[in-house]
């Protein structure tokens, strides 16, 4: 029995025989589409992954018809973990976002290079996979770059900033020095829960808040295996509770910028 071909192959491989049906050598397709012929070498043998951009591109020089796009798009959602997807739905329609993050960086927040080394952990999972849901939390990332973007409100245990190790170093510098970036954006706020703080409502584990249109509000809960979507309303309630708590121990919004600089100014 044969493997199932992943999107991500099916797309390299529309791409190389788009590009040999146009008689196009690498060199001379990375000319017309305004790439280097060892970025398209790098595309066609999966050592970089195409983005949107880079893809609508082909589909103009290759007349393939915004085929490769759509499946760009399909592959997006293959990278999304099917228990994941209800609550992408209600993140994407949502107004206001409010997330925890009790031990990492809130993935709406995360580096591409942050978030990889978060799937790494996962020895299960080969690196092709890895590199689809790294795309896939970028392309999630895209709601903060919308013309009317949600409001986002992070609490960060201090604790996550402090991940430096040999080997990690640089991708935690570069993550904080990122969410200094996004703290300083007029849509998005972020908060440190300070380690002196103690117990705290957070220890019971991450989550997230998406507010529709409507004013109804939903869950999202992570843990080890997956992650649940809430939307009783006795367990939202529950939910707006703990975030009301975790904010008010929280340090404001540029006492908290100032304490992500002081953690990663040894770091640069």
């Amino acid at each position: 029995m044969t493997s199932p071909v992943s999107t991500a192959e099916l797309i390299r491989d529309q791409l190389r025989r788009s590009r040999l049906a146009a008689g196009l050598s690498q060199e001379e397709y990375g000319k017309r589409a305004h790439y280097s012929a060892s970025m398209v070498s790098a595309v066609e043998l999966g050592q970089v992954v195409p983005n949107h951009a880079y893809l609508s591109r082909a589909d103009e020089v290759l007349g393939t018809g915004g085929l490769l796009v759509s499946l760009r798009e399909l592959g997006r959602r293959e990278g999304e973990p099917v228990w994941f997807r209800p609550w992408l739905e209600a993140e994407r329609a949502a107004t206001q976002l409010r997330c925890f993050g009790a031990t990492m960086i809130p993935g709406l927040l995360q580096t591409a290079d942050y978030a990889r080394a978060v799937f790494r952990l996962d020895l299960g999972l080969t690196a092709e996979r890895v590199e689809e849901l790294v795309s896939a939390r970028l392309e999630r990332q895209v709601i903060l770059d919308r013309e009317h973007p949600p409001q986002l409100t992070a609490v960060i245990d201090e604790s996550a900033l402090h991940r430096f190790a040999e080997g990690c170093a640089g991708v935690m510098a570069g993550q904080l020095r990122h969410l200094v970036a996004c703290a300083r954006r007029p849509h998005i706020s972020v908060h440190v829960l300070p380690q002196g703080v103690g117990l705290h409502a957070g220890l019971f584990g991450p989550f997230i808040l998406g507010r529709s249109a409507d004013g109804s509000w939903v869950g999202f809960l992570d843990n080890q295996t997956g992650g649940t979507a809430v939307d009783d309303i006795n367990e939202v309630a529950t939910l707006l509770g703990r975030w009301e708590s975790l904010r008010s121990d929280a340090l404001p919004r540029q006492q908290s910028i100032g304490l992500i600089e002081e953690i990663v100014k040894p770091w640069i």
